[in-house]
């Protein structure tokens, strides 16, 4: 039954993974626009392969462990079999991948021939450059690849996850053969070339190290005639599931499950367009799957590379407008963190466009600092040789009590946790390693340091990672305070996670999964409850994700009763405000921001008969974060933060150049790609705010305004990121 009291009506749900093929195709919107510039154009032709690799080694392979025919249960449930969903996948991401390549071959590639960036076939390229090509073979490839035969004394290899291969079809001694090589994900995936003496129009040239490779096989199967050679790719279900109430070691257990990769099941196989059919057909059969599971790709696999060719350095005419992180009013260099805490506290930091430096500042202020006495983080993913870890290493060799929870459960970051927090506890941190049962998710850094009037702890949480990397590409809101009775519940929280401790009655903080239900359900039901004719109540969520039935069913009960409900979900949203009468329809508007940024912060506001409650953190409205892991939510009374919520919600609210409406069930508006409505492009416009702060406070202080902190765009953007 819903929270209504009705028999659920199926159509009242959008299902998340048809939901997440609609938000893959506003990403592909971004790639298709004309008013994006070319080179980030392609990087969101890489986003959307990115996307897809994770979605089907996650979730279309959980779905496909499934009985086809046996109904699912849950708070995100709705309307289809295991086995009609991946008939509808499959259409939607067949459909997907056609437009996606058609957008790639017929514009963008020819764009960038046109202005000066050439991927060039085999064929097409001079004598002169496939002696280039032939030489970086010999010189830099060959020495690493490793051909692998397959016959009745080779069985087919073991094919890793994600991997480029070639499949190569040769003679020897007059009967037919099968290898396949492997081509190491080292090699740089584009090979620039010199340009062909004579030229001196400025265009570099590249060419896929796959066809350099196919063209020099000889080289490698001497006394063969090669017949054929085509690429693929096989996706492997990665699903790492542990059952952590189940196992001793849950870090032994993980680095396990990550050794047994390659043996993963296939869930997917890409082939080039250009292999043989008898070719493919003898490819399923050894790695034994169904011919439903493969994708025959009209160009390039794996276009997560082109990445190497979106950050080619300079063309800065195909490129966004540099748009640094700003130094912080509140954090001045001259003054320690503790002291910005403390006099200008409690106050928030909006990344990327506010530099994130004052966050390992913290950090490091806080490891060196003789007066510390302890750090607490959780940690869900950090970079590559973090400075984050190694601040805390430093705390923990200086004699801090140093507690960490590094969430070694965290999607595709498994390997790279494990190394981080093998290397605390080798510092002498204590490291948990996970809780049974649970994920966690939250943000919280908390830091006690005596001082002269005694003991002070300094909080921070956030609505994303402590990396310093994604804090340059995702919009996220850090939270800095000293407040008492925030800090207890921020020191109740750890003792939660890291011993056996039940969880106290909060003063501050929501919690999943002890309260940020009830109190969302709550808070909902109470603005259904103020709602009046005149006096409509209102509802604004920002957030990653919303699929929990019951936190939707609330909602349309609350539009029902008059509320005003206004959701700015960048991905996933189950809401379906077309399946309700017209007048409560009218009522919920639902916005997706995509653009340069990746939006990540999550932000609850309640009108509450005018004494409004803003919440913000890092939980979305989907069954994971409220019930399978720790998450919170933590109020925003100050008024002048609260002014930087509304400026945020209503700029995205307002975005008519980046923001695409609902305009029906799963259906979102195109991007308006005019001059007229770039003036409201929210992004801009938040970041616009920032600026004239920064200048304000550069003029007060007399610091040059252009002193400003820039970063290198890395060429691992990602848009997933549904954490």
């Amino acid at each position: 039954m819903s929270a209504s009291g009705k028999k659920k009506n199926p159509e009242r749900f959008i299902n998340r993974d048809v939901s997440w093929v609609s938000f893959n195709s506003r990403v592909l919107m971004e790639a298709r626009d004309p008013g994006t510039p070319l080179l980030e154009r392609l990087k969101f032709i890489s986003i959307v392969s990115s996307n897809l690799d994770e979605f089907f080694m996650v979730r279309i392979a959980g779905i496909a462990r499934q009985d086809p025919d046996t109904p699912q249960h849950g708070h995100d449930s709705c309307a289809y079999l295991p086995g009609q969903l991946l008939a509808r996948l499959d259409r939607d991401i067949r459909h997907l991948t056609t437009r996606q390549y058609g957008t790639l071959n017929k514009t963008i590639l020819p764009e960038l021939r046109r202005h000066g960036i050439a991927l060039l076939s085999w064929e097409e390229l001079t004598p002169s450059m496939r002696e280039q090509a032939s030489s970086l073979f010999r010189h830099e490839i060959l020495p690493v690849l490793t051909p692998v035969a397959v016959d009745p004394s080779h069985p087919f290899p073991q094919v890793p996850n994600l991997a480029l291969e070639l499949l190569i079809r040769l003679r020897r001694n007059g009967t037919e053969r099968f290898a396949v090589l492997e081509v190491p994900a080292l090699i740089p995936r584009f090979l620039r070339l010199e340009p062909p003496p004579g030229s001196e129009n400025g265009t570099e040239y590249f060419v896929a190290a796959e066809e350099v490779v196919a063209e020099n096989l000889s080289e490698l199967f001497l006394g063969c005639e090669i017949r054929e050679c085509s690429p693929f790719r096989v996706t492997r279900d990665m699903d790492l599931s542990i059952d952590g109430e189940s196992v001793a070691d849950l870090l032994t257990e993980m680095e396990l499950e990550l050794q047994k990769t390659t043996r993963r099941t296939i869930v997917r196989l890409e082939t080039a367009s250009g292999m043989s059919a008898a070719s493919r057909r003898w490819l399923i059969r050894q790695l034994g799957i169904s011919g439903k599971q493969v994708f025959v790709i009209p160009g390039y696999l794996n276009l997560k590379n082109m990445m190497q060719i979106a950050a080619l350095p300079g063309h800065p005419e195909l490129k966004d407008v540099p748009m640094p992180p700003l130094p912080s009013p509140k954090t001045p260099r001259d003054k320690s963190m503790f002291a910005c805490i403390r006099d200008n506290g409690p106050f928030l930091l909006h990344h990327p466009y506010e530099s994130f430096d004052p966050v390992l500042r913290l950090l490091e202020e806080a490891a060196d600092d003789p007066d510390v006495l302890a750090v607490k983080q959780t940690l869900y993913r950090v970079s590559r040789n973090s400075p984050v870890v190694a601040a805390l290493v430093r705390a923990a060799r200086n004699g801090k009590q140093v507690s960490v929870l590094f969430e070694i459960k965290a999607r595709f970051d498994e390997e790279n946790n494990i190394r981080g927090a093998r290397e605390l506890a080798e510092a002498g941190a204590h490291v948990v390693y996970g809780i049974a049962g649970l994920k966690v998710h939250c943000k919280a850094l908390l830091i006690v340091r005596r001082e002269p009037a005694g003991i002070r702890r300094y909080v921070h949480l956030s609505t994303g990672n402590y990396n310093e990397k994604t804090a340059r590409q995702y919009t996220d809101l850090g939270y800095f305070s000293d407040d008492e009775l925030l800090a207890r519940d921020t020191a109740s929280l750890f003792n939660v996670i890291t011993g056996f401790s039940d969880p106290p009655v909060w003063s501050r903080l929501l919690v999943s999964p002890f309260t940020i239900r009830e109190r969302l359900l709550g808070m909902i039901d109470r603005e259904r409850a103020l709602s009046a004719p005149g006096n409509p109540g209102r509802i604004t969520m920002k957030l990653n994700a919303i699929i929990d039935s019951e936190v939707i069913e609330h909602l349309y009960r609350a539009a029902e009763a008059g509320v005003r409900v206004e959701l700015i979900v960048r991905g996933i949203c189950g809401v379906n405000p077309h399946a309700l009468p017209p007048e409560a329809r009218g009522r919920i508007r639902i916005v997706s921001i995509l653009d340069r940024f990746l939006e990540h912060a999550r932000i609850y506001r309640f009108a509450n008969n005018g004494n409004p409650e803003y919440f913000i953190g890092s939980s979305d409205a989907m069954p994971r974060n409220l019930k399978r892991r720790i998450e919170i939510l933590f109020p925003i009374a100050e008024p002048e933060l609260r002014k930087n919520l509304d400026l945020i919600l209503s700029a995205e609210l307002s975005d008519r150049r980046k923001g695409r409406r609902m305009i029906a069930g799963n259906r979102y508006s195109s991007t308006l790609s005019t001059r007229k409505f770039e003036e409201t492009r929210s992004q801009y416009v938040i970041y616009e705010h920032f600026r004239k702060l920064h200048k304000e406070a550069a003029k007060r202080s007399a610091v040059p305004a252009g002193r400003l902190t820039v970063y290198r765009e890395e060429t691992d953007r990602g848009t997933n990121a549904g954490e």
